[in-house]
């Protein structure tokens, strides 16, 4: 088999509003609102150093079906760079940018080959190798059918690449769409599965390579760590991917040492000197205060939530880089207060409370026709921090109870 080059992309969602985001100062707003745009400019800007053979875009070009009008407007640009530089695009629309949504307001250059919502194979000559990309657009919003069995199977001598935008059958975390068995991409004996939809980088197999790329940029704290895109090389049956990371703002989680903290200065120091050692130009940090003693929680715990992050934001962004300061939690595994036999049955009726639990006990709040349109989702990590912090308060009474 020829060697050939390729970009692996997906899951663009250019013109995400990312929305819930507080607490930021207007340049900061400023970077992350253009966060998609710049990453989707640095995948460009390498493709025209690098010159791949052709460009992959698995899914969710934009971030919704009404299609963000500068969005469009920088992307066409993009595509009208990589037209005048001779390399072919393949795109297919995702579920956040389907055919049924928005009309494209911009035509695209003809180099971009944009799938329709039935599967094609299209085919282009590299190095003297024929090359088949097999893909399709979803028609609507929700593509809960499987897809699989309308795909080609793989010619004789043809090196055949499949682009799908879905999740695997088995998959508990993400909504549905376009699913597959891992064992039913293997069946089709394709030489690379490029995929989309799911945001966290992953490969299901490497003989052959099924590959999600992750999405380009991170838009919440779930979609932490380094984002970017495949450079893909397959040669005789054998591949070999780079990943290239594109992301102008990126969300981390970062644990923190605390050993040996008694004031907050020397927190502040500590966890300025860790945050340093983190090479993104531009962090969006969760910290996770490890390692404290006892008094050092107490001390914590007797500053008010909001007030302790907007603390540790305005101390940790005092650089001329980009930090934010997003949450703070405390790992409270270290507490030692023992608790009365009534602490004890508080404490194990809120481990054992699931969901419908937590709503009912919550429910009032939540349906409040003024504040419960700003709370955040009640969902699994939400109760976990609610729980934590009800122990919290728990061992906190017990204590002062003891004083007394």
């Amino acid at each position: 088999m020829a060697s050939i080059r390729f970009i692996h992309s997906a899951d663009l969602h250019l013109g995400s509003p990312f929305s819930g985001m507080q607490g930021l100062g207007a340049e900061q707003w400023k970077t992350l609102q253009n966060s998609t745009l710049v990453a989707f400019e640095r995948l460009i800007s390498y493709a025209l150093e690098t010159r791949p053979d052709f460009l992959l875009i698995v899914g969710d070009v934009y971030d919704g079906e009404d299609r963000n009008l500068r969005a469009q407007h920088r992307f066409q640009q993009g595509m009208e760079q990589l037209h005048e530089a001779g390399i072919p695009v393949f795109l297919s629309h995702g579920n956040h940018d389907h055919l049924s949504g928005g009309a494209a307001s911009f035509e695209l250059p003809p180099n971009v080959h944009v799938f329709q919502d039935s599967i094609e194979n299209r085919a282009l000559e590299v190095s003297g190798a024929t090359v088949k990309i097999a893909g399709f657009s979803y028609g609507r919003r929700h593509v809960t059918e499987s897809m699989i069995e309308h795909y080609p199977g793989k010619e004789a001598g043809v090196i055949q690449i499949g682009m799908l935008h879905g999740s695997e059958e088995s998959d508990t975390e993400h909504a549905l769409y376009a699913p597959f068995r891992k064992e039913q991409l293997l069946a089709k004996d394709y030489d690379y599965w490029a995929l989309g939809h799911i945001h966290k980088r992953q490969q299901l197999s490497t003989d052959p390579p099924i590959v999600y790329p992750g999405n380009l940029q991170g838009r919440n704290r779930k979609e932490s760590g380094p984002k970017g895109f495949y450079d893909v090389v397959l040669t005789d049956g054998h591949a070999e991917l780079k990943f290239i990371p594109a992301e102008a703002v990126r969300f981390e989680r970062i644990r923190i040492d605390c050993s040996n903290v008694q004031h907050m200065n020397e927190l502040f120091s500590i966890a300025s000197g860790q945050l340093e050692a983190h090479e993104a130009e531009a962090l969006v940090a969760e910290l996770e205060l490890q390692h404290l003693d006892e008094a050092t929680i107490h001390m914590l715990e007797d500053i008010p939530p909001a007030e302790l992050v907007y603390a540790m934001r305005e101390a940790l962004s005092e650089g001329e880089g980009f930090v934010h300061i997003s949450k703070v939690h405390l790992d409270r595994t270290v507490l030692t207060t023992e608790l009365s036999p009534f602490g004890k049955q508080l404490a194990s009726r809120l481990e054992n409370w699931e969901a419908d639990d937590w709503k009912q006990a919550l429910k009032e709040l939540y349906n409040h026709p003024k504040s419960g349109r700003f709370l955040p989702q009640l969902n699994d990590g939400l109760q976990e921090e609610l729980r934590a912090e009800a122990e919290a308060k728990i061992r906190k009474m017990m204590a002062l109870e003891d004083q007394r």
